[in-house]
């Protein structure tokens, strides 16, 4: 999936230091961010000395690069801007990673910059990844949000659904976020039952993933049907679901996601 990253490991640890000339420079513009592209097709990030060292915030490290994000900066000149969307196809999966877990921080810089408690400016801490405000006391984290994938089996049938109103049109499973007071349990019974109108049983936990252009954190799940297999959709949500038999199922593993990767697992016989 998109956090493995071989041998290589993320250092997502706060760290209060300052950028060096060959640090690597996440610059956005909403969500597109700053990329050159060589003759070769190679893609490499900005570094440090094409912005103010002031306006730099580490973010992490991975092996012995480190990344930083440029806080209110434009694209520097001589680059172009691509998508998460766009750079999670390219084969680089250590950038797709690296930019999907830039952008979650992206978001939180972006979306915090008051209280709101009081309303006042809010401060970087030297201590921590938290931002402060030093008017009332509050602290803000990062936002994680969980979300379940949901693989409902009946037999040697899986159910795969495409989304409705959405630039992703390949085939995807039963998924949502975790309401208030539930737990990752119950949400894969609520959103199943939402979305496709099915009771399910023996839900049992696979894997889960960081997915950080959502700020989300995953939750895999596989159950079995429990009960009748008439499937209504919430059309608002979904544009298709379907029972698919194993020996069905056109699809590939994209080294990428949970989903995919959950659904080559059943296609495999592994569940």
């Amino acid at each position: 999936m998109i956090q493995d990253l071989e041998n290589k490991r993320l250092a997502n640890e706060f760290r209060d230091v300052k950028a060096m000339d060959q640090d690597l420079v996440f610059c956005f513009d909403g969500a597109c961010f700053a990329l050159q592209e060589s003759v070769d097709g190679s893609l490499s990030l900005p570094r440090a000395w094409d912005f103010q060292a002031s306006k730099l915030q580490y973010l992490f490290s991975i092996e012995d690069d480190r990344y930083f994000l440029a806080l209110d900066e434009s694209i520097p000149e001589g680059y172009s801007t691509k998508t998460f969307r766009e750079i999670r196809t390219a084969g680089n999966k250590e950038l797709a990673f690296a930019t999907a877990t830039a952008y979650h921080l992206y978001q939180w810089y972006r979306d915090n910059r008051f209280c709101g408690r009081c309303g006042k400016p809010l401060v970087h801490s030297h201590m921590e990844r938290m931002l402060r405000c030093d008017h009332c006391g509050n602290s803000v984290y990062p936002k994680i949000a969980p979300a379940v994938i949901v693989g409902i089996t009946n037999g040697d049938k899986i159910l795969m659904t495409k989304y409705s109103g959405r630039d992703y049109t390949r085939y995807a499973l039963v998924a949502g976020f975790t309401e208030i007071g539930e737990t990752a349990e119950q949400t894969v019974e609520r959103e199943v039952m939402e979305e496709v109108g099915l009771k399910v049983k023996n839900i049992r936990y696979y894997k889960s993933q960081p997915w950080g252009s959502d700020s989300n954190l995953l939750l895999g799940f596989f159950c079995d049907l429990d009960g009748k297999e008439k499937i209504t959709i919430d059309e608002q949500e979904l544009s298709e679901a379907e029972w698919f038999h194993r020996d069905e199922m056109n699809v590939e593993d994209d080294g990428i996601s949970l989903t995919r990767e959950m659904m080559m697992a059943f296609k495999r016989g592994e569940y």
